[in-house]
């Protein structure tokens, strides 16, 4: 067969993969009324990966229904867990009976998202083994794992790199005093493995420029519910006083503050007034603030926020910065907000300097977005317009579908599996709100 036979063949198949695959149908819509919010994925998984430290019964509520807690579901199952899901609770219990190669992660599964690699550490702890893959997820550039290795290898273990899997082993934890800064500031899944690691080493491990993230206090609050003895969640300096053994627990999960940041944006895009809740609104200090700063009225309740945008928006410059700056994970969506804010904006994304995929997309909408590495500027618009456009990543398809609310005319948005990673039925909330938006299966 020929080269160009082969390519057109290639061109079918990928073209009836892709036709597959559902897509929303937006129209520009007015929003209003309350949304509730769900769990925080990136607190969940974090936490499943913690039951791998102990084989009694663990109970956790507030779970988001998303493909990547049924990812990390199989990942468990596979590594020796027994599991139900109803209802937002996941029960997670041994196995009775193991073929003894529970110490592995594979490919298959771990290659969907990058949250899996947070397996290594609990798993090396208790099983003094692990064959992780090397993960996956979203491109939004590199995001390498080396300050995770350099973590584990600084508590004792020894690992080598064998046909796209970290396998590591370790006669026994030890507890060192780690630094984890790394290129682009702390990392959150990193201060996590090393956490998990820690908790059953011998001796105290001190962590030097961890993480403060709100998903690392919450994971440091059930590790000390199962037993862990941890000091510092919070704090750029986390103390461990490493135990023999982890027992079961219950515990709820946090609110997710970047599904809540993400209909705050809606509500900036669409000059709509929202109510979210179900949210903790210290979480939030740093959108809340960027959002007043573009000119929205925001009242904020124990645990609710009511956003008002009150006409039109103001251009501000917006720098993304580990916790509690503002969240890289929420750059896409407020970047649809300043296309439409009056004024030019500059985000600067510190980051993952390469996590502008969506800016092509957006410009096709009608947006001025002007990128120049880790900087993006952006002219305002009076309006963008409905196209066909396709999500690249798990933010970016919120941003693309925040913006075809706000646009004139008919939108599709392609690759919605993206968004099915990260956001627990999305379409229904928004239509709730008023949402003209149709997920269309082909």
């Amino acid at each position: 067969m020929n080269e160009k036979k082969v390519f057109n063949l290639w061109s079918i198949v990928y073209g009836l993969w892709f036709d597959s695959m559902d897509k929303f149908i937006i129209h520009k819509s007015s929003l209003k009324g309350t949304v509730k919010i769900s769990g925080s994925k990136n607190a969940s998984l974090p936490i499943m990966a913690a039951t791998l430290l102990t084989d009694e019964e663990c109970v956790i509520k507030n779970v988001p229904d998303l493909m990547d807690i049924r990812t990390m579901i199989k990942i468990l199952e596979v590594l020796g867990k027994e599991i139900k899901f109803q209802r937002n609770v996941l029960i997670v219990k041994a196995k009775k009976r193991t073929s003894g190669k529970e110490y592995v992660a594979p490919y298959k599964l771990v290659r969907t998202m990058r949250a899996s690699f947070c397996c290594l550490g609990p798993l090396l702890a208790k099983r003094k083994k692990a064959s992780v893959a090397f993960p996956g997820g979203c491109v939004i550039g590199v995001r390498p794992v080396d300050l995770h290795l350099k973590g584990l290898r600084e508590l004792g273990a020894s690992i080598v790199v064998e046909k796209g899997y970290c396998v590591a082993t370790t006669k026994g934890l030890i507890g060192k005093h780690i630094y984890l800064g790394g290129a682009f500031g702390s990392s959150v899944l990193a201060t996590a493995n090393i956490v998990m690691a820690a908790v059953l080493a011998r001796g105290v491990t001190l962590i030097e420029h961890a993480a403060c993230e709100p998903e690392i206090e919450s994971l440091v609050f059930v590790l000390k519910k199962m037993g862990a003895q941890v000091e510092g969640q919070g704090t750029p300096l986390i103390k461990v006083l490493g135990v023999k053994v982890l027992g079961g627990v219950t515990v709820e999960i946090i609110p997710d503050r970047i599904e809540a940041g993400t209909f705050i944006a809606a509500s900036l895009a669409t000059n709509s007034p929202l109510c979210i809740e179900d949210i903790n609104p210290w979480h939030l200090t740093s959108v809340i603030e960027t959002a007043r700063g573009m000119g929205a009225q925001c009242v904020v309740g124990e645990s609710s926020i009511s956003v008002n945008p009150g006409g039109a928006m103001k251009s501000v410059n917006l720098t993304t910065l580990p916790y509690p700056g503002f969240p890289t994970d929420l750059q896409a969506q407020f970047m649809v907000c300043l296309c439409l804010a009056e004024g030019i904006s500059l985000i600067t994304e510190k980051i993952y300097p390469d996590r502008f995929m969506h800016v092509a997309e957006i410009n096709r909408m009608g947006a001025c977005v002007r990128r120049n590495g880790p900087y993006s500027i952006i002219e305002g618009r009076d309006k963008l317009y409905g196209a066909e456009v396709m999500a690249s990543d798990l933010r970016a398809s919120a941003a693309l579908v925040i913006a075809a609310l706000a646009a004139q005319g008919k939108t599709q948005v392609l690759r919605v599996y993206h968004i099915d990673r990260g956001y627990d039925k999305i379409e229904d909330k928004l239509r709730k709100l008023g949402a003209k938006i149709k997920r269309v299966k082909q």
